[in-house]
């Protein structure tokens, strides 16, 4: 399976507005609890990965630490992206078997 597989969900996601972009609108869903799957850029600083790892393990939100910004953000049709969020369960379980078929990416909890 190639890479293009997992991310063409996320613009899918992005277009049906069951996505959420940006540090405090993630950090957000992932405290109200909307936040079904964190994506963060593998070449996020390890400051911002700790800090998602950190309140994703808090609020028991499965997180994924893969790609790098530019693909992340090309997949959802926007400049580079750090992490995202998916917030609807069905786009995050698919967008997370996609993915496991991969080997982009490093960390999944």
């Amino acid at each position: 399976m190639n890479k293009a597989q997992p991310l063409s969900g996320l613009g899918l996601a992005m277009r049906a507005g069951k996505l959420v972009t940006g540090d405090e609108i993630v950090l957000k869903a992932i405290r109200s609890g909307e936040a079904k799957l964190v994506i963060v850029a593998g070449d996020a600083s390890a400051n911002t990965q700790k800090k998602f790892r950190d309140k994703c393990g808090t609020y028991k939100i499965p997180l994924m630490i893969g790609f790098d910004r530019e693909t992340l953000g090309g997949s959802v049709g926007k400049p580079e992206r750090v992490v995202l969020a998916l917030i609807d369960q069905g786009f995050a379980e698919m967008i997370r078997k996609a993915i496991l078929k991969t080997s982009e990416v490093e960390y999944i909890e």
